[in-house]
């Protein structure tokens, strides 16, 4: 299964942003989204999700049988800074969820839970009381249980401590067999320890970093040599 990509440009006004952008990404694989501050990686997330509107561009799914699906409904976005209603609990944020979205598994609530390991005192906790690190996992749990072929993570780890930090790496780890998950980061240390693949969004198009350097001892001076020619 890839995702596909022709040709996405995106302006604000007369800013440029994402410049003609033609690539792929593979299930199977975790990509690490690199670029400066407001090099427009959430811009480009934004785009695939059609949360606003660009230029020109295609996007689909070609599956393993090469059939063309549409991204509509099969994108999960985690997000910094999640919007969630704080004034339900984590249990009854996520059986709300699965309601809305007509998702009749409900006797497995707690099983899914557990997947993001959130206990039973953590689920009846009131989610304005919840931790970044508590918050992140309800937004990771939530593509879970939708199962979405495509996974888009934007800086999903920031502020958060380093035992919840394993713990989410972990499951986007076990996830990513049957996903598309694209992980967007400044943290150099941070996408070689979790990504298959390192992708540089840099001159307002992407550029896929040779696979043999990620754990090469250059990886950083490589980088920063890239992110510093930035035009």
């Amino acid at each position: 299964m890839r995702l596909i990509i022709e040709d996405l440009t995106k302006k604000y006004g007369d800013n440029l942003v994402l410049n003609d952008i033609s690539f792929s990404f593979e299930s199977g694989k975790i990509y690490g989204l690199l670029g400066r501050n407001g090099s427009g990686k959430t811009t480009f997330f934004n785009c695939l999700d059609d949360l606003i509107p660009f230029e020109k561009g295609n996007f689909y799914i070609e599956t393993d049988d090469g059939k063309k699906e549409s991204l509509e409904g099969n994108i999960g976005l985690v997000l910094t800074n999640p919007m969630l209603p704080e004034f339900l609990t984590g249990y009854e944020f996520i059986k709300t969820y699965m309601e809305i979205n007509k998702i009749d598994e409900l006797d497995a609530i707690e099983d899914y839970f557990k997947k993001v390991s959130l206990t039973k005192e953590e689920q009846d906790k009131l989610i304005v009381e919840y931790s970044m690190g508590m918050k992140n996992k309800l937004q990771i749990l939530m593509c879970i249980i939708s199962k979405p072929k495509i996974i888009l993570l934007d800086e999903p780890l920031t502020s958060i401590d380093v035992i919840v930090a394993k713990e989410i790496k972990d499951i986007f780890k076990a996830l990513k067999k049957d996903h598309i998950i694209i992980f967007s980061t400044h943290i150099l240390e941070l996408a070689t320890s979790i990504c298959n693949e390192i992708v540089i969004l840099n001159n307002k198009n992407l550029e896929l970093i040779d696979s043999k350097i990620i754990k090469s001892s250059s990886f950083e001076d490589k980088i920063v040599e890239i992110l510093k020619d930035e035009k």
